[in-house]
């Protein structure tokens, strides 16, 4: 009597130990068809005119510039990033010069000393540690309400991370925000898109921000 091949006796050895054998994926074991979503129409979504972006005027004295995350571990090698440095730099500078507040903050873990040195805080200003929102477990609402502040320019990257949650949280605590959108950056353009549009579009927060450009800020 001849002997089984291996392909017979893997087929013995399977049905003796009640394994069933399982077929590649197919079409067949696709999810089923359902309700359209924004994924089927993903290809169809055209970007909207841009927002107009607009001139501030800013009283120092109840002003506060925000300087969000610009630190070496996220900012240093993202091209985006490194070219919004000298911008915020230069806007610090006016900043600083009219007696602004400058605030900065960090991501967890983060250190002064992780702050790109062309925008590093001054000794005694204030930082906070914190996720995208930077109002969240932090003191910042207090260190703002302390110097009576009313408006925040917030700069920062990232634009889609701390920019859009603490601009958001800004506005719902009823601060006027500025954006000045060549301050901001993100990993990707559409990023960067799509926080300028939600800033400006969102309900209850877009009426209380500005979309604005470095040099269109006046002290």
């Amino acid at each position: 009597m001849p002997r089984p091949g291996t392909a017979a006796i893997c087929a013995l050895l399977a049905i003796a130990c009640g394994a069933v054998p399982r077929a590649l994926p197919g079409p067949a074991d696709a999810a089923p068809a359902g309700p359209r979503t924004i994924v089927d129409e993903w290809t169809a979504a055209k970007a909207p005119p841009a927002p107009p972006l607009k001139p501030v005027t800013a009283d120092p004295g109840t002003t506060a510039f925000l300087i969000l995350d610009v630190q070496r571990q996220n900012c240093a090698s993202r091209p985006r990033c490194a070219a919004t440095v000298p911008r915020i730099a230069a806007l610090l500078a006016r900043a600083t010069a009219a007696g602004v507040l400058v605030v900065y903050s960090v991501f967890p873990g983060g250190h002064v000393d992780d702050i790109l040195p062309e925008v590093r805080p001054l000794p005694g200003q204030p930082l906070v540690a914190a996720g995208p929102d930077k109002f969240l477990n932090t003191n910042l609402d207090a260190v703002l309400r302390g110097r009576s502040i009313k408006t925040v320019i917030v700069s920062g990257t990232a634009a889609n991370g701390a920019v859009l949650a603490t601009s958001s949280e800004a506005a719902e605590r009823g601060f006027a925000v500025a954006v000045p959108l060549d301050l901001m950056s993100a990993e990707a353009l559409y990023a960067e898109q799509y926080t300028a549009w939600h800033l400006s579009h969102a309900p209850v927060i877009s009426p209380h921000i500005t979309l604005t450009r470095s040099d269109l800020i006046r002290f």
